[in-house]
């Protein structure tokens, strides 16, 4: 059977701790891979990736488009662009803002329950209003499993709190949790799942990816 082994991850205010604390706890050798999309200005410069690579154990770069999905790897969302996820590859997209960002959190989500199903598990962190809450349904819609982290820890707890108010979250942790949490899940089979994510580099992605045509 396939196992989870897709991670989404989104954030805005008050998020660069816990992802920070989050990617720290997880091992090099994490049979996932994992994809962040946080809320940042279409101009700001592009360092979340290497803020985070200076804590993880995992390699971490800021996506490219058609770049094949793998294993113990993990993708960024670049400024003033979307992280879409297609079956077996990341896509990188300048589409329309949504819930006023670019990058945002649920088109991402929404992409991941798309091509990987029961094999996704979507995290939600600190911040404001509502980005998150439409995908990570999505997620639980598909048979994924839903983690927020903690209200009462975030800086700014409206995200989080808004995604247990709409949808059925499976885990509800402080950020020091969430890792050893994925672990665990990452371990777990499931009955069904989408598209293989490969271990070795391929050739990119040739194909157009709409992601509303699915819902």
């Amino acid at each position: 059977m396939p196992a989870r082994d897709l991670i989404v991850i989104g954030g805005s205010a008050g998020s660069l701790d816990a992802l920070k604390i989050l990617v720290k706890g997880l091992p090099s050798d994490l049979p996932a891979a994992l994809c962040i999309a946080r809320h940042i200005t279409p101009h700001a410069p592009n360092v979340l990736p290497k803020i985070l690579a200076r804590d993880a154990a995992l390699p971490t770069v800021s996506a490219v488009n058609g770049e094949e999905l793998r294993h113990g790897r993990i993708y960024v969302a670049p400024p003033d662009h979307h992280l879409l996820v297609v079956p077996g590859y990341v896509r990188v997209t300048r589409s329309p803002t949504e819930n006023r960002f670019r990058p945002a959190i649920d088109p991402l989500f929404r992409s991941a329950a798309v091509a990987y199903g029961r094999r996704v598990v979507g995290v939600i962190l600190s911040g404001a209003l509502d980005d998150g809450t439409a995908g990570l349904w999505a997620v639980k819609q598909r048979g994924g499993i839903a983690v927020v982290q903690n209200p009462q820890e975030a800086q700014h707890p409206s995200m989080p709190q808004s995604a247990m108010t709409y949808v059925p979250v499976d885990h509800c942790l402080a950020a020091a949790d969430i890792a050893p949490l994925l672990v665990h899940l990452v371990q777990e089979a499931v009955e069904e799942g989408g598209s293989r994510i490969r271990k070795v580099s391929g050739r990119k992605a040739d194909h157009v990816y709409r992601l509303r045509d699915h819902f």
